[in-house]
């Protein structure tokens, strides 16, 4: 285990209202069929695009669920470093993202708790837009470490209440 490892952002360095840095990633075919195979969804429209436009009338392949949730995830992350420890997301997806469309993701801190066990949560709002449309919203809870030495990854038990 490298014990050199500390958290990037900490609890008390956070503010309601705070905006995450944006993510922007071009999606390819490849993005798309992936994220499929990844989370082992063998639906044709997530990787035959005759398929996708013929008879879900679609434009082509697009992004499914758990591909969409992965990238919520690493959006999060990104921002957290690896002792952000995702607690819930929601999110509803509004129109499909395709090969070609560049992903813009955004997202503000809603509120700052701690818990009875001393865990410190930050309530998210995130998005997913594309050219300036709106495409997928979504609703996170994540742990922050609240000092150097305090990592979420360890909390089990009575102590993890997410």
């Amino acid at each position: 285990m490298n014990t050199s490892l500390t958290p990037k952002l900490l609890f008390r360095d956070i503010k309601v209202g705070d905006r995450l840095p944006t993510l922007e990633y071009r999606v390819t075919a490849t993005t798309v069929v992936l994220g499929a195979l990844a989370s082992r969804d063998w639906r044709p429209m997530h990787h035959d695009k005759d398929f996708a436009v013929e008879r879900n009338g679609t434009r082509d392949i697009f992004i499914n669920t758990p591909n969409n949730a992965a990238w919520f995830e690493r959006y999060i992350t990104d921002w957290t470093g690896p002792f952000g420890r995702l607690g819930r997301l929601s999110f509803q997806m509004k129109t499909p993202v395709f090969p070609g469309d560049e992903m813009c993701f955004s997202g503000e801190v809603k509120a700052l708790t701690t818990d009875d066990a001393g865990c410190h949560w930050a309530d998210l709002d995130l998005s997913i837009s594309v050219d300036d449309e709106l495409r997928t919203v979504g609703k996170a809870r994540v742990a922050i470490s609240a000092a150097i030495d305090d990592n979420p990854w360890r909390r089990k038990g009575e102590r993890w209440q997410p």
